[in-house]
């Protein structure tokens, strides 16, 4: 079932501030907790799940951190949204439980539906399409601003 869950909330955050905040290094989860707000903890494990299903790419060292494992116009807000859906995949499916005839012949099929248009809807908007909603929307971007174009 589909939810707006806090992790995934803040997953899709996170994978926009990446891409709407990328410079010449990587982006590091501390700048990421200090512009978004996301707990600490909350944003580690969804990089990592986010890193093993190559929407992102782990940088090591110092200077460390994250991109894109791809271009942000590759990247639909349904594929983070199927990776955390992955990530809570603990609660039952809507299937298995019981229910009346109502719910199960009537209630349900037009939840499954809403849920497909929703997949759908996610799965035709890109991280890009969000970052130029950002930048329509006045907000800086600390990458763009470090940027040095100099020879």
């Amino acid at each position: 079932m589909l939810r707006l869950s806090k992790k995934m909330l803040f997953a899709i955050e996170a994978v926009l501030d990446i891409a709407y905040h990328a410079g010449a290094e990587p982006v590091q989860s501390r700048e990421i907790t200090r512009r978004q707000g996301i707990p600490r903890r909350y944003l580690e494990q969804a990089l990592q799940h986010l890193v093993r299903q190559n929407i992102l790419v782990g940088v090591r060292g110092p200077r460390g951190g994250y991109r894109l494992a791809r271009e942000r116009r590759r990247i639909t807000i349904g594929d983070i949204v199927r990776v955390v859906r992955d990530m809570e995949a603990n609660s039952a499916l809507i299937e298995e439980t019981p229910g009346s005839a109502l719910g199960h012949e009537v209630v349900r099929p037009l939840w499954v539906e809403l849920q497909k248009d929703v997949m759908r809807r996610l799965n035709e908007t890109t991280v890009d399409d969000l970052c130029t909603h950002a930048n329509k929307a006045g907000i800086k971007s600390e990458g763009r601003e470090n940027l040095d174009f100099t020879i």
